[in-house]
């Protein structure tokens, strides 16, 4: 027990280079590929993405584990994709199945993995697609969270989301918020449906209305 209570403080205080982390969470559901009839597809991170603070790398294998081994009980199940992407500020996590979309959001596996998740200040969404799987993303912020000013301060943005959404507000479209901030199209359309959901708007124009009324320009 003394040896573990180490290890776990040691993970709280040393960086982990994104790649390794994801080779050790390959390592970790390797028996389950083994034994089971589930395919696992695994999708690396960029081998030069900012390195992993102690805690986030072990939340995330920790939540991916999770997420696989809840996905496994389902029946129908036969391929599953782990993937883990880097915008420079957070890790982005995308865990997705082909099974009939059985998960459910309120069970206790999936309320615990949230909870975890919340622990070191990320967000989990879960959507399920009854006939088609679930399909469920992650975002583990690599720093602590900032606060926005004024009325944006409410819509519980991450720090990268917020900058989107300045950029949206300012009339840039995806290619050139992607190239101001360094990260691909595809990350900032990941951005977008996140901050979307938060601001309950459903399109560019509804959320670049709402920024404009916070006095983002």
């Amino acid at each position: 027990m003394g040896l573990r209570t180490l290890s776990d403080h040691t993970n709280n205080l040393v960086e982990e280079p994104v790649a390794k982390a994801f080779e050790r969470l390959r390592e970790d559901l390797r028996p389950l590929m083994h034994f089971s009839n589930i395919d696992i597809q695994f999708i690396e991170p960029p081998a030069n993405g900012r390195a992993l603070p102690g805690e986030v790398a072990h939340a995330a294998r920790a939540v991916v584990r999770g997420l696989v081994l809840a996905i496994a009980e389902q029946s129908e199940v036969h391929r599953v994709r782990a993937q883990w992407d880097c915008d420079g500020e957070n890790l982005l996590i995308n865990v997705r199945d082909d099974g009939g979309g059985e998960l459910s959001p309120q069970g206790p596996n999936l309320e615990r993995l949230l909870q975890r998740v919340q622990a070191v200040d990320g967000t989990m969404n879960v959507e399920i697609m009854p006939g088609w799987g679930a399909d469920i993303s992650v975002v583990l912020p690599l720093d602590p969270p900032s606060t926005p000013a004024g009325d944006a301060a409410g819509w519980g943005l991450a720090a990268r989301e917020l900058e989107v959404l300045q950029l949206l507000a300012a009339g840039q479209r995806n290619r050139t918020i992607a190239t101001d901030l360094g990260i691909s199209e595809n990350t900032v359309k990941f951005h977008l449906r996140n901050l979307f959901r938060k601001l309950d708007v459903r399109s560019r124009t509804e959320a670049i209305a709402l920024a404009h009324s916070a006095g983002l320009r």
